[in-house]
């Protein structure tokens, strides 16, 4: 299966890029001079997808396993390198469940088999970066 994107200059640091669910979004950087963000950094971007990869899997995994009420937050911090081509070569992912009576096994599976099996994002990271994660579960 191959996909297909299209980005377009807007002009100054502005670029606009379509994906192949239909949806676009617009992807900028800091310019001197100007306070204004039009879009998201496409660097920070990345950090954005892989949150957003393994908590489709996670959501999946667990609505299967008939876990449905709770809340989710990914938080990710990466750190760059400091020689050109900067790139993320650490990054940790930090899973925080929000909920009543939440099954710790259940979450540990789900995550697990998203970090590990799934996501295919998290397997891209890995090609270049140390990646962590960690499992926070808040019962309320």
């Amino acid at each position: 299966m191959s996909h297909k994107t299209t980005t377009q200059w807007k002009g100054g640091m502005l670029f606009e890029s379509d994906n192949p669910s239909g949806k676009s979004v617009l992807m900028d950087t800091v310019v001197n001079g100007q306070t204004e963000r039009f879009g998201l950094s496409p660097k920070a971007m990345m950090l954005s997808s892989l949150a957003g990869c393994s908590g489709v899997d996670i959501v999946e995994i667990l609505e299967k396993m008939k876990v449905t009420d709770y809340k989710l937050i990914i938080d990710v911090t990466a750190e760059l390198t400091d020689e050109h081509p900067k790139y993320y070569n650490k990054v940790h992912v930090d899973y925080h469940f929000y909920g009543q009576e939440l099954s710790q096994n259940k979450i540990n599976k789900a995550v697990t088999l998203s970090v590990d099996k799934y996501c295919g994002v998290m397997e891209m990271f890995r090609k270049f970066s140390t990646v962590s994660t960690k499992i926070h579960t808040h019962n309320s």
